[in-house]
């Protein structure tokens, strides 16, 4: 790791550029989450972040793995310690928020949410989002947050979208940054707001579903469960994937 840098930039550079009180950058890894998990256990304080080049078992959720090639993408995991419960319970949709207004500028057209973690572009994914919560006597010790963005289409993921060429990845890790802090200093649950905003933005809005059930969906709650309309009323969803019907 001493000698790794991130498009020609140290890790002591990048850590005064994001201005956070640490930086650990890899050529690669098996997962930037794994990286952060063991920092996170060490001490690391919060607002550290861990840049990979290239990841060999990058994961999302349901324990699904991939690798994450060289120049493809931006990898990376930032440690964040935030108390608040009901907070963390929602910090997956606001993150998506401020990730799709961070990368507004760096695509083709405006960032659209796929409940619970998912980002796209156009009718691609750009990328993704998961939290991974570490707990100690009851209490929240810290939540790492990994983000994987597409720099480039890669061509064995079906229906994937990238970043408008050219774009400086340490420009847009600067602004995800940004994004994550501010998601993890917010407390309570999502805000009208908020809600107001996703709906601007969510994907599947209206659309039918089959999982995680059948019916069609209305949008979030400020607990950030997926709303759907079923035969039976409306139910909201808490866990699973959202599977579009016509994608099922």
């Amino acid at each position: 790791m001493a000698d790794a840098t991130y498009d020609g930039c140290g890790a002591e550079e990048l850590r005064a550029l994001l201005d956070v009180p640490r930086v650990a950058v890899y050529h690669s890894v098996t997962s930037t989450l794994d990286v952060a998990h063991a920092l996170g256990e060490a001490g690391a304080p919060s607002g550290s972040v861990v840049i990979a080049e290239r990841q060999t078992a990058g994961r999302g959720r349901g324990g699904h793995r991939w690798a994450s090639a060289a120049g493809m993408g931006i990898w990376f995991t930032m440690i964040e310690r935030p108390t608040d419960i009901a907070a963390v319970d929602v910090l997956a949709l606001r993150l998506g928020l401020l990730a799709a207004l961070a990368l507004d500028p760096f695509a083709d057209g405006p960032v659209r949410l796929k409940w619970p973690n998912d980002l796209f572009a156009g009718d691609g994914k750009l990328c993704g989002i998961l939290v991974e919560t570490r707990w100690r006597e009851q209490r929240i010790d810290w939540v790492a947050v990994g983000i994987g963005v597409n720099v480039r289409v890669p061509s064995d993921v079906p229906r994937a979208a990238a970043l408008r060429a050219g774009t400086s990845r340490v420009t847009v890790l600067e602004t995800l940054v940004r994004a994550v802090r501010a998601a993890a200093a917010s407390r309570g649950a999502l805000r009208d707001t908020e809600l107001a905003d996703y709906a601007a933005r969510d994907l599947a809005r209206g659309r039918a579903c089959r999982e995680p059930a059948p019916g069609v969906v209305t949008g979030i709650d400020a607990r950030g469960s997926l709303l759907v309309l079923t035969p039976a009323g409306e139910v909201a969803c808490r866990s699973g994937s959202l599977i579009l019907a016509e994608n099922s």
